[in-house]
């Protein structure tokens, strides 16, 4: 079985795939905290991957598109001055990665 195999439907390309990986196997996404998000939107003009979307009855951000958001970056969490943006541990990640290309070799 090959990693394009395992790729969830309907996502865009680009976000299919890291490293030979499919994308939703690797667990990094951000995770915001809805007690400190005050919905001021900053994360989601900073961040250009449409990783989050505004719910307009609750007047808050969510994680709209997990997949999208790119392993290892951090950017949108300077754009929270509520600290309300976190992210999983990159040892941890490192790691998950590390067991997945061996599932998923190279081609």
């Amino acid at each position: 079985m090959s990693a394009r195999d395992d790729v969830l439907p309907g996502l865009e390309e680009k976000y299919q795939l890291y490293l030979g990986i499919p994308r939703h196997l690797i667990p990094w996404h951000p995770t915001i905290d809805p007690e400190k998000c005050v919905g001021c939107k900053e994360c989601i003009k900073f961040c250009h991957d449409t990783v989050y979307a505004y719910d307009k009855d609750k007047r808050k951000v969510y994680v709209a598109n997990p997949w999208h958001c790119q392993v290892y970056c951090q950017s949108c969490t300077h754009a929270c001055n509520k600290d309300a943006i976190t992210f999983p541990d990159r040892r941890e990640v490192k790691a998950r990665i590390r067991e997945l290309r061996a599932q998923y070799p190279p081609a």
